[in-house]
C-alpha cells in the first residue's frame, strides 16, 4: 500500500508490504522518478562478541538509468567509492539506534532501482533504510531522517536538487531523530565571482579569450562557526518535521518487536573494588602508557597479574570477566581525570595541542612531500602532479557521462602504524572515508581552473588519534611543496567530548584513548578564516546547541594554533623545480592552429622533438596545451608557438597586409590568379571552420568551400567529411577578385 508524505520540499511515496515480504523489514521509496528498495534482515543466533554486528550495503543498479555495465563483466561487481561512502553514511546514522547488548548479525541492503538525476540519492537512501528498520521487528522505536542543507543566494535551502546543489557554496548532510542529531558531514564549495580588470591588463594578440578568463576570481567560501550552527539548526528543524511525519505514518504498520536476548556487560563489584584497592596505581601507569600508543598491552599485563593472585583463584574469576571489569575501571578513571581534575592521561590541559614537527620535500624525486608529526600521530603525505589524461574516470547514476576527477586524496593505514603485525590489504570503508574527508577539506583552496591533475597520498606511519586530520595538514603543505598555488593553508583538528552527570568537558586534539572512552568524535578542518569541512559522530545521543558551539569555537582556537606552525613551515619550503612537470595552457586565434600543425603535421612534430614536450590542440577553441618534464623547455616551446602565430597573423599564409616590421609579404602583393566559372581544379584543404573549409588552389590563393557545397545532403560537422591537408577536386562557382566560391566534385 502506498503512503504519501510531503516533507522538506519533496514528496516521498512509500510502498509498504508490496515487495521483499520475507525480510524483517522493507520499504520501497519513490521520489520523482527515483525508486529505492531498502530491506533489513537479521539472523536468529547471536555472535559471541558484545557488539552490534551490522552490515550496510548500498548498491546502484546500472539499469536504473538504462545502462549496461561497462568492461568485460556485464554486471555490477565491486562497489564504487560513492556506493562505499553512502553505505558508511547509512551505517553511522543507524548504528546508534540499536538497543544496548544487541548482537544479532543484521544486514541492511539498499538498491537504487530507478534514478532521477535531480534526486539526492544519499538522502533518499538513508530515509528508505531508516523506514525499513523502523518497520522491522528489531526493537528500534525511533524514526531517523537525513537532510541536506545548501546555501544559495544568501539563504539556506533544505534538500536542494542536484542541479541547485551545484550552485550552492555549502553542502551539509545531517542525520538524526526527532530529539537528537546522530551524524554530521559538511564541506564548503569554492565558487567563481566576477571582478573588474583594467583594459591595459589584457593582451588580445596573445589570447583573444583572456579578457573573459580573467574576469572570474575563485572564492573559497569558508564558513564561520555561527553560520555552521545556523545551518545545523535548519537541519534539526527539517529532521524533526520528517521524523514526526514518518512515525505518525508508520507506527500502525510497524511489526511487533521480536523477543530477543541482549548481551550484558560482564561486571563484578567485587573485582572492581579489588582493582581499586590493589591495582589503582598500575592502572594509572597503564593509562599513561596508552596515551603514547593505541595498543593496550599494559592493561593485558594487569589482567594477567590479577589472575595470578590467590584471591582470583579462590573466587574463580575468569579472564574475560576480569578484562571487562578492568576496561570499565580504566574508562571511569580516564573520564574522572578529564571532567573532575581537568587533566588528561598524557598530562595535557583540555585545550592543549600535542607537539608538532614538520619536514617538507624529504623525498628527492617526489613532486612534493611533507612529513607531519603531531604527538604520536605521523603522516607522510606526497603530492604528484599530472595532466588531464591522469584524471580518475568514474560513473555516477545522476550524471549522463563519465566524470573526471582531477583532485584525488588516497589514505593508507598500514598495521605497523599502531604496532600490529597485519598484512597490507585493499583500502576499506574507513580508509575511503578518511581520504574523502581530507579531500573535502582541501579541495576548496585548490584552483578550480588548475591545469594539473593532482594526487595526494597519505601514508600513516604512526597513529594515536586523528590521522585524518594529520593528512589534511600534511596534504596542504605537500601541495605547497609541489609548487601548487593555494591561497590559504588548511588545518584539521579532532575534538572530543565527555559527559558525566551535569558536567562536561571539550577536548582539543584527542588521542586514541580519548576517542575510545569519550562521547563524541568531532573533526573540524578549515583555514584561518573559516571551516571548509566537518565530520561528527555523536555516541551518546543528543547534544545541546551551547555545547556544540563551545566545541566549534574551541576547535577554531586549536586550528589557529596549528596553522601558525604550518605557516612558518610553509615559508621554509624549498621547491624542487628540477623534478616538477610543467604545464602551460593558453589560447591563440583558432584560425592559426593550422600554422602550428604545419604541412602534414611537420611543424608540430618539430616542436615536440626539439623541446621534448607533448602538445594538445583544440581547433575550435584555439586552445594550446603544452606539457613537459622541463620547465625551461616548456616555456621555450610556448614562446616558439606564439612566434609562429604572430608571424601568421602578420603576413603568413592566410594573413592580410604586412606585419608590424613590414618584413613579411602578403598574398595581396602577389598577382591574383583568374579562374573560369565551372572550371575543375585540384586543391588542398588548409583550414576547417564551422561553415565550411578553405581550400588552397593553384596560384596559392584560398577559396571557400561552403558546408552546403560539400555533399548533396545536410552536413552537420565538416570534419566528418574533410581533413586538413586532404587533396580534393573542386569546381569554381564564382570569383570576385580574391574571393572564390567552390563546390566539391563528387
Amino acid at each position: 500500500m502506498e503512503y504519501k508524505i510531503y516533507v522538506n520540499n519533496q514528496e516521498e511515496i512509500y510502498d509498504i508490504g508490496k515487495v521483499a515480504k520475507q525480510a524483517a523489514g522493507a520499504a520501497l521509496l519513490k521520489i520523482k522518478n527515483t525508486v529505492i528498495l531498502a530491506t533489513v534482515a537479521r539472523d536468529d543466533t547471536q555472535v559471541s562478541e558484545n557488539f552490534v554486528p551490522l552490515t550496510v550495503q548500498y548498491v546502484e543498479k546500472s539499469y536504473a538509468v538504462g545502462k549496461i555495465p561497462g568492461g568485460y563483466i556485464k554486471r555490477e561487481t565491486k562497489p564504487g567509492d560513492f556506493e562505499t561512502l553512502t553505505s558508511r553514511i547509512i551505517d553511522r546514522s543507524l548504528r546508534p539506534l540499536f538497543p544496548k547488548g544487541y548482537a544479532y548479525p543484521t544486514q541492511i541492503t539498499v538498491f537504487v532501482l530507478s534514478c532521477d538525476a535531480e534526486v539526492d540519492l544519499q538522502v533518499a537512501a538513508l530515509n528508505a533504510a531508516g523506514a525499513a528498520l523502523y518497520l522491522s521487528d528489531i526493537p528500534v522505536n525511533k524514526a531517523v531522517a537525513g537532510v541536506r542543507i545548501g546555501y544559495v543566494d544568501g539563504a539556506y535551502v533544505v534538500n536542494p536538487s542536484n542541479s541547485l546543489l551545484k550552485k550552492s557554496t555549502l553542502d551539509l548532510y545531517v542525520a538524526g531523530t526527532k530529539e537528537e542529531l546522530l551524524m554530521i558531514e559538511m564541506r564548503s564549495i569554492a565558487s567563481m565571482e566576477s571582478v573588474s580588470l583594467p583594459v591595459m591588463a589584457i593582451d588580445p594578440m596573445l589570447d583573444p579569450t583572456l579578457a573573459e578568463n580573467m574576469m572570474a576570481k575563485q572564492v573559497i567560501n569558508e564558513f564561520p562557526e555561527d553560520a555552521i550552527l545556523a545551518a545545523i539548526d535548519t537541519a534539526q528543524n527539517a529532521i524533526t518535521e520528517a521524523t514526526t511525519a514518518y512515525e505518525n505514518t508508520f507506527v500502525s504498520l510497524k511489526k511487533e518487536d521480536a523477543i530477543l536476548d541482549y548481551k550484558q556487560d560482564l561486571t563484578s563489584d567485587a573485582i572492581f573494588a579489588y582493582i581499586d584497592e590493589f591495582y589503582k596505581e598500575a592502572v594509572y601507569d597503564a593509562i599513561n602508557q596508552m596515551a603514547k600508543s593505541e595498543r593496550a598491552s599494559e592493561l593485558s599485563k594487569i589482567v594477567d597479574a590479577i589472575l595470578k593472585d590467590n584471591i582470583a583463584t579462590l573466587e574463580g574469576w575468569d579472564k574475560a570477566l576480569v578484562d571487562s571489569v578492568l576496561q570499565t575501571y580504566k574508562k571511569k578513571i580516564v573520564r574522572e581525570m578529564i571532567v573532575e581534575k581537568r587533566v588528561r592521561a598524557d598530562g595535557r590541559k583540555l585545550t592543549e595541542i600535542r607537539p608538532i614537527s614538520i619536514e617538507t620535500n624529504l623525498l628527492p624525486l617526489a613532486h612534493g612531500s611533507c612529513l607531519f608529526t603531531r604527538g604520536q600521530t605521523q603522516a607522510l603525505v606526497i603530492a604528484t602532479l599530472g595532466n588531464d589524461k591522469d584524471a580518475q574516470m568514474y560513473d555516477l547514476l545522476t550524471e549522463k557521462s563519465s566524470v573526471s576527477d582531477t583532485f584525488m586524496v588516497n589514505y593508507n593505514f598500514p598495521g605497523f602504524s599502531v604496532g600490529e603485525a597485519s598484512p597490507l590489504r585493499a583500502p576499506g570503508r574507513r580508509e575511503l572515508g578518511h581520504g574523502n574527508l581530507a579531500r573535502r577539506a582541501l579541495e576548496p583552496v585548490v584552483d578550480i581552473n588548475r591545469l594539473q591533475t593532482i594526487r595526494l597520498v597519505s601514508e600513516i606511519l604512526e597513529s594515536n588519534g586523528s590521522s585524518s586530520m594529520a593528512t589534511i595538514c600534511g596534504g596542504a603543505l605537500a601541495l605547497k611543496a609541489a609548487g601548487v598555488e593555494i591561497e590559504k593553508l588548511v588545518a584539521g583538528i579532532a575534538m572530543g567530548l565527555v559527559f558525566e552527570g551535569d558536567k562536561h568537558a571539550v577536548l582539543s586534539d584527542i588521542m586514541g584513548l580519548e576517542d575510545h572512552d569519550g562521547d563524541m568524535d568531532f573533526k573540524v578542518a578549515g583555514t584561518k578564516d573559516g571551516i571548509t569541512a566537518l565530520q561528527m559522530d555523536i555516541k551518546l545521543g543528543g547534544i545541546s546547541r551551547d555545547v556544540l558551539k563551545e566545541a566549534l569555537y574551541q576547535a577554531r582556537e586549536g586550528r589557529e594554533h596549528i596553522l601558525a606552525i604550518m605557516e612558518k613551515a610553509s615559508e621554509e619550503i624549498v621547491i624542487n623545480n628540477a623534478v616538477l612537470p610543467k604545464l602551460e595552457l593558453f589560447n591563440v586565434d583558432p584560425s592559426k592552429i593550422v600554422d602550428i600543425i604545419g604541412q602534414a603535421g611537420k611543424t608540430i612534430r618539430e616542436i615536440i622533438e626539439k623541446f621534448e614536450v607533448s602538445i594538445d590542440l583544440d581547433r575550435e577553441k584555439g586552445e594550446v596545451k603544452i606539457a613537459g618534464e622541463n620547465k625551461e623547455k616548456v616555456d621555450a616551446a610556448k614562446e616558439h608557438i606564439i612566434q609562429i602565430t604572430n608571424k601568421a597573423s602578420f603576413g603568413g599564409r592566410g594573413g592580410h597586409g604586412r606585419d608590424r616590421d613590414n618584413k613579411y609579404p602578403t598574398k595581396e602583393s602577389k598577382p591574383v590568379p583568374t579562374f573560369i566559372q565551372d572550371e575543375v581544379v585540384d586543391g588542398t584543404v588548409k583550414r576547417i571552420v564551422d561553415f565550411g573549409a578553405f581550400v588552397e588552389l593553384p596560384g596559392g590563393i584560398d577559396g571557400l568551400l561552403h558546408v552546403s557545397k560539400i555533399a548533396d545532403h545536410r552536413v552537420d560537422k565538416v570534419s566528418d567529411y574533410l581533413a586538413l591537408e586532404q587533396k580534393v577536386r573542386v569546381k569554381i562557382l564564382k570569383q570576385a577578385g580574391n574571393k572564390i566560391e567552390l563546390e566539391l566534385v563528387r
